[in-house]
């Protein structure tokens, strides 16, 4: 069962971000994996986390569905968890996927400002509301995670049951989000030049992060500040222009990715580049068989996302997300357009690439989980 858990935490992993591009709702860990009605079982779980994971995934309806964690320090040390656990929040800490605070207090609730998340939490917040007005304006920007048939499901605040939603950034955040930031502590996680400098540095990811994915400060005296120690940021200059597009298959958006000027990506069947979208997984076998292992590059070239064709088969351009098959334009191999905003790219019927929003989805599906792997005696749902 130790095993069976460790992929279970590992899966989670791929399911938590500090990347302001990527992230769909901000969660207090220390809140979340207390939530014991949820399986009826110990009294703190890092796999709870993995069910309101799911449970977002559904809302969304939408696979792949990061979330942004805040995590309290205290965390860290809490014999709540079991030693693994423990230990798995410390990775992530070192890796930068999480922030680790000494004094949280309302963090969750400044960066759902700054980004334009919802935040899922069952705290009531309507103190705030001269801070946050959202918080009690615009229901479903505040939503619990409660028990629901088939695991959690989300309730707001103010009215009854309602899907999270996203809002717009602050003034503030598309301000801060415009510049890159340095922590000078050495081997800061978070807004440091990379490397995690704690007990997995060797194992950090950070150092692989692109600044366009690098979290938001907070705001103290209205100075940019390190949420993790506490320091004046220094600017580092504008942060590196990016655009965030998604896959699209069956009808339903499987992946998000972030394309920058420095670093192309390559998606298809099993493309072999570090950094590289792998469609095979959702794929059928006519499918495998027409997309090429790597099918399409997508490079941001002064703002402007440019698709080139790199298959056998060649693509098709969706003008405007047009389905209608007189206005699709053939992209033959080799071959590179300018995509526009609505535009999306088809390598195969059903399997498109696009801005999310330009995405639209509604297909019946059941969205790939996180807790698959979870052993059946530790998962206890509600009746």
């Amino acid at each position: 069962m130790r095993f069976e858990i460790s992929k279970v935490l590992d899966a989670i992993e791929g399911r938590v971000s500090t990347d302001p591009s990527l992230a769909r709702a901000v969660v207090d860990l220390a809140e979340v994996i207390r939530y014991q009605d949820l399986d009826g079982g110990r009294p703190a779980s890092l796999l709870r986390l993995g069910m309101v994971i799911d449970a977002l995934a559904r809302e969304l309806e939408e696979d792949s569905v990061p979330v942004y964690a805040v995590v309290h320090r205290a965390l860290l040390s809490d014999a709540d968890l079991t030693s693994n656990e423990r230990m798995v929040v410390r990775r992530w800490a070192d890796d930068g996927l999480v922030e680790v605070l000494d004094n949280p207090g309302d963090r969750a609730l400044e960066v759902a400002d700054l980004l334009g998340l919802p935040v899922l939490s069952r705290v009531r917040a309507d103190g705030l509301r001269g801070r946050y007005p959202w918080l009690v304006e615009q229901p479903g920007r505040v939503v619990a995670p409660v028990p629901g048939a088939g695991g959690p499901v989300f309730l707001a605040h103010v009215g009854g049951g309602h899907t999270p939603v996203a809002g717009a950034r602050s003034p503030a955040g598309v301000r801060l989000l415009s510049r890159q930031w340095r922590c000078p502590e050495p081997g800061c996680a978070l807004l440091g030049g990379g490397g995690g400098g704690g007990a997995f540095a060797d194992l950090a990811r950070v150092g692989e992060r692109s600044p366009a994915g690098q979290p938001p400060p907070t705001l103290r005296g209205g100075a940019p500040t390190c949420p993790r120690h506490g320091t004046r940021l220094g600017d580092a200059g504008p942060r590196p222009r990016s655009a965030v597009l998604a896959v699209r298959v069956g009808g339903v958006i499987r992946r998000r990715f972030v394309l920058t000027e420095e670093q192309p990506v390559l998606v298809g069947r099993a493309p072999d580049q570090s950094g590289a979208v792998v469609l095979g997984q959702w794929l059928n076998d006519e499918a495998r068989r027409w997309i090429s292992r790597s099918h399409v590059r997508f490079e941001l070239r002064v703002g402007e996302v440019i698709v080139t064709d790199v298959s056998t088969n060649g693509s098709g351009i969706r003008p405007g997300g047009s389905m209608t098959e007189a206005d699709r334009v053939p992209l033959s191999p080799q071959q590179s357009r300018v995509l526009a905003e609505a535009d999306m790219v088809e390598l195969y019927p059903g399997v498109q690439i696009g801005r999310p929003d330009e995405l639209p989805t509604g297909a019946s599906y059941t969205p790939t989980s996180v807790m698959a792997e979870a052993p059946t005696m530790a998962m206890r749902l509600p009746r």
